[in-house]
């Protein structure tokens, strides 16, 4: 433990935690088609979300998240972190 004053990046919350502060809800959203990741984005954009999580579950995942980064402005997008443990053997 350091004693001594605290900074304001000591103190300031990351970036994530000021999205999730402000935002009551994420979306968190299982993408099939790369080609839907931009409409569905805008459209919760429209509809006053800006954040939205995507899953690594399929092989659009990544493509939609550059999509969304690329073509949807003020959307702040991220995604899954799945950890897998495989217990015995």
């Amino acid at each position: 433990m350091t004693s001594g004053p605290r900074t304001a990046a000591d103190t300031a919350p990351s970036a994530i935690h000021a999205v999730l502060a402000r935002e009551r809800v994420l979306p968190v959203v299982v993408i099939e088609d790369a080609a839907s990741a931009v409409p569905l984005a805008a459209a919760l954009r429209a509809g006053g979300l800006s954040s939205i999580e995507i899953t690594l579950r399929t092989e659009a995942a990544l493509e939609a998240l550059r999509l969304i980064a690329a073509e949807v402005p003020g959307a702040v997008v991220g995604a899954e972190q799945q950890r897998v443990l495989q217990l015995g053997a």
